[in-house]
């Protein structure tokens, strides 16, 4: 017999690791409205600084949540989008988001 570790907790945790960095949920939250350009996720959250927008971007990319596309234009440009998985995260998040806005009221 499996345990539930053995199934279920590291890709479990890993992605609670993920999500659970701060500004993370912020991120995913911006990505879910559309493509943005990197200037247009800074001034939609409040308080990120470059460095650690870029680097939540980076490891969404990484994991395969967000997806940069180059158009390379004068200047280059230069967007951040959700990708079918990183869509279907931010649809699982939903409930939870809701969940801790009642608790917040």
């Amino acid at each position: 017999m499996n345990s539930i570790h053995d199934d279920t907790c590291p890709s479990f945790e890993g992605t609670l690791e993920l999500i659970g960095r701060r500004w993370t949920g912020s991120v995913l939250h911006a990505a879910g409205q559309g493509a943005r350009r990197f200037g247009e996720y800074r001034a939609v959250i409040e308080g990120i600084s470059d460095r650690l927008l870029s680097q939540r971007l980076r490891e969404l990319g990484g994991a395969g949540l967000v997806e940069r596309t180059v158009i390379p234009t004068t200047p280059v440009q230069v967007y951040y989008q959700l990708t079918p998985d990183g869509q279907s995260l931010v649809d699982a998040l939903a409930p939870l988001a809701l969940w801790s806005l009642r608790r917040r009221s």
